[in-house]
């Protein structure tokens, strides 16, 4: 992250070996004048702490106050981070290696508490301060925004992340990978220990946080922050995205069986605002597109699918095969078997992780076909109680998972 364009407000450039309250990382795609507005808000937390503020590029000065003016106030430094650079001074960074350095950083100031906007909201910037002040009082150890969303927002959360999340671990989390979160110091410091630990065994440091929050028995609290604005999905890079958020969450099943298989039914979790809905609906998708490449898939993907799916769901997907664009509706329990099914052969290494997840695709764009045409011309409360029977399934489904993990060869196609 670039620092030589960020002002320090005056302060000494070495004040943040002195330690810190909190450390906020600012990522992504926000403006000089969004960043200080973001600034501003944190100066208002109560309890005057001091903020370490990692940024990757300059900050407006226009509304930018003194912290010193007031000795309730916040204060805000920033500080260097070793983060790699491409010639053009582009930071290399995923947005993986961005939380790990927040929570570096935050181990090395010794502070209470990390945080990490990633996302441009569409509410007031207070929505930062209640996202972060809990954590601050001691009460909280892991807080997360929950948006409200259009229809075709977010839908690999809609239809993995969230609610397999809730089935396993019994909490209705509705973003438990975030982006934007508040994480304490013990939840943090739990994940960089996993972190060093060799390969892919180690904690991943955002889909992790939820998993060892609520299996480690700590706190966890949503913010309603109302929309957030999401980048057009890229529908033909979607088996990279599929294998670099499902891996991780996989290998974090295979972590914690031994907490999420006492796990039965869901609770939700202690909530910070009002839900907002959505009104006016935008974007759309491909419907007769999506439905030809799960058709495609299933043709050809036949021979991998024999390897991780029972009979009965090769059957049934083959059922969906002959259905024209128009009629082609994927069952819900049909639908969170293959994900369990996927999981159960991610752990048991049937082939290549990567090419398994990959595989997976033609699967995704047809519960997304599905989703598409039931739900056309439905108001955000339809919306909200089409997710829901989705996560209900997932939960009355958990008992196939259970058992094919235990006795994987009972159900061995």
């Amino acid at each position: 992250m670039e620092t030589d364009s960020i002002p320090r407000q005056g302060q000494d450039k070495n004040e943040e070996t002195n330690g810190a309250d909190l450390v906020v990382g600012i990522v992504g795609e926000f403006s000089p004048e969004g960043v200080a507005i973001m600034c501003d808000a944190l100066r208002t937390l109560s309890g005057a702490p001091r903020i370490a503020v990692l940024h990757d590029g300059p900050i407006s000065k226009a509304g930018s106050a003194d912290p010193t003016a007031d000795s309730t106030t916040a204060s805000l430094f920033f500080v260097p981070s070793a983060t790699k650079t491409e010639a053009s001074g582009t930071p290399v960074l995923s947005m993986a290696t961005a939380y790990q350095t927040v929570f570096e950083t935050g181990e090395k100031l010794g502070a209470r508490g990390c945080c990490v906007i990633a996302s441009q909201v569409q509410a007031a910037p207070e929505w930062v301060c209640q996202l972060t002040q809990p954590l601050l009082d001691g009460d909280i150890d892991l807080m997360v925004a929950r948006y409200a969303h259009h229809k075709f927002d977010g839908l690999l959360n809609s239809c993995i992340i969230s609610p397999l999340t809730r089935s396993l671990y019994g909490k209705r989390i509705y973003n438990p990978m975030g982006p934007d979160l508040a994480v304490s110091q013990r939840l943090y410091r739990r994940i960089l220990a996993g972190e060093q630990k060799a390969g892919a065994a180690g904690l991943h440091p955002l889909a992790s946080l939820t998993p060892a929050a609520l299996c480690g028995s700590l706190q966890v609290c949503e913010v309603h922050v109302g929309a957030r604005t999401y980048a057009p999905t890229d529908w033909t890079n979607v088996s990279s995205l599929l294998a670099y958020i499902l891996g991780p969450i996989f290998l974090d099943m295979e972590r914690n069986a031994a907490c999420w298989q006492r796990i039965r039914g869901s609770a939700p979790v202690l909530s910070i605002g009002a839900p907002a809905f959505i009104s006016q609906e935008t974007g759309s998708v491909d419907v007769q597109r999506l439905v030809e490449s799960f058709q495609l898939g299933n043709r050809e993907l036949q021979e991998i699918w024999g390897l991780v799916l029972p009979p009965a769901t090769l059957l049934e997907l083959r059922r969906l095969l002959r259905l024209p664009a128009e009629r082609f509706r994927m069952d819900d329990e049909l639908w969170v078997r293959i994900v369990f099914d996927f999981a159960l052969a991610h752990r048991l290494r049937t082939i290549s992780r990567d090419h398994l997840l990959k595989s997976m695709t033609p699967l995704y764009l047809g519960w997304v076909a599905s989703y598409a045409q039931e739900l056309q011309g439905a108001g955000a409360l339809a919306l909200e109680n089409r997710l829901e029977r989705l996560a209900l399934t997932y939960e009355s489904t958990k008992p196939y998972l259970v058992s094919r993990w235990r006795w994987p060869d009972r159900f061995s196609p």
